[in-house]
């Protein structure tokens, strides 16, 4: 362990062994009942009450320093893994066939339980709430925690996400919007089937949506500003039953990813356009359907100082990493943050080998020195948030 100094070894080792049975064991969105029974029995062994199956699978502790009443300061970690087939040779494989956590989220678990144990036996004031939450992965399980009220009273959030972009060691905090909204689009082109020998009395389908595919790409190229990052892609395309028939109908799905509000409405302006004119000019009946996903995640100025500080406290400042690029992923840390002020930071946990391969790959690994970082930092920010918040 290259941090050797930030939370004894028997407890590092405590959470590497979570780790690899969360990991060998993996669950979709609300189904995640073991890694419900492996974080209740964790919390059980520290002596930490919890409030069980919130949004069917989530848990909720609560840790009350000596000085309770006081300053309550939420540390979150999901739970859920992800639709893959493991592809690592990994010991400690996914025994469950096409699922596996492929981004981390079983180390996000262990790290929180690793900070809840420092925490138990540190705390001097308030209270924390430990949040540990079903379906991250488009479940929007973040909600069912919100609408549970067990945060009405929090004062602040923080959680941490591994991030394979950066080393173990290096850590990206800081404020405003660090992730893109997450909407969804479904076009439906709805022409006139017939035989391919007579297209003349068709109005073919698929030539209409390979039309829209295509026009689609000069949203962001000609008509977003280049200073914005955004992103339209078209995920699926299906149309068409046999090679010598023209399609009648066609179905497009896709994604849109955009960093600021007035550019999302833009984009989506742009796509209800393109739709409608592509109908008119091929005689054809095209309906399109805005799915609404995750918001941007937008750390508050006062939560990601004190993470930072945090950070500088438990290993130095050489570890800031400092980053203007938002990453166009999405995460529903943001919906906690529509509510409650906070910092999600990004986690450095490259692994030696596997610089390249990206998260939601059947191959994703991450070095467990990280798992250290995590614990220590999600203490220490909480810490310093109710110190901060008990001087006011």
């Amino acid at each position: 362990m290259i941090f050797m100094n930030l939370v004894p070894e028997k407890l590092f080792q405590r959470m590497v062994s979570i780790r690899r049975r969360i990991h060998k064991h993996p669950e979709l969105a609300y189904q995640e009942e073991n890694t419900a029974a492996i974080v209740i029995e964790e919390l059980n062994k520290l002596g930490i009450e919890a409030t069980t199956g919130i949004g069917k699978t989530g848990v909720i502790g609560r840790i009350d320093s000596p000085k309770n009443p006081g300053p309550v300061v939420a540390l979150r970690a999901d739970m859920d893994a992800l639709a893959i087939k493991e592809e690592t040779g990994l010991e400690f494989a996914s025994e469950i066939d096409g699922v596996m956590h492929a981004c981390g989220h079983d180390g996000h678990v262990a790290m929180l339980l690793g900070a809840a144990s420092l925490l138990k036996e540190s705390l001097q004031e308030g209270s924390i709430l430990l949040v540990f939450q079903p379906a991250e992965e488009g479940g929007g399980g973040a909600q069912k925690i919100l609408d549970s009220g067990l945060l009405a009273k929090a004062d602040a959030i923080f959680a941490c996400h591994l991030d394979r972009h950066f080393k173990v060691g290096n850590i990206v905090a800081q404020a405003g919007s660090i992730s893109a909204f997450t909407d969804r689009f479904d076009i439906i082109v709805k022409g006139k089937g017939g035989h391919a020998a007579q297209p003349h009395d068709t109005v073919d389908a698929i030539v209409i949506a390979s039309l829209i595919v295509m026009s689609l790409q000069t949203i962001v190229s000609r008509e977003v500003n280049p200073l914005h990052p955004s992103i339209v892609s078209v995920g699926k395309i299906a149309g068409g039953s046999v090679p010598n028939a023209v399609a009648d109908s066609a179905t497009l799905l896709g994604t849109i990813r955009t960093t600021e509000t007035q550019v999302r409405k833009q984009i989506k302006a742009g796509i209800q356009r393109i739709a409608n004119a592509a109908g008119v000019l091929h005689n054809a009946r095209v309906e399109v359907e805005f799915i609404e996903g995750y918001p941007s995640v937008i750390n508050t100025v006062e939560e990601s100082k004190i993470a930072r500080q945090a950070i500088v406290n438990i290993i130095g400042d050489k570890a800031l990493v400092d980053t203007r690029y938002v990453t166009m992923g999405g995460e529903d840390f943001s919906f906690y943050l529509e509510k409650i002020p906070g910092c999600l930071i990004r986690l450095g946990a490259q692994k030696k080998g596997l610089e390249n391969v990206p998260a939601h790959s059947s191959t994703f690994d991450f070095d467990e020195d990280a798992l250290g970082i995590g614990a220590a930092f999600l203490a220490e920010a909480a810490k310093l948030t109710i110190d901060s918040l008990a001087k006011k």
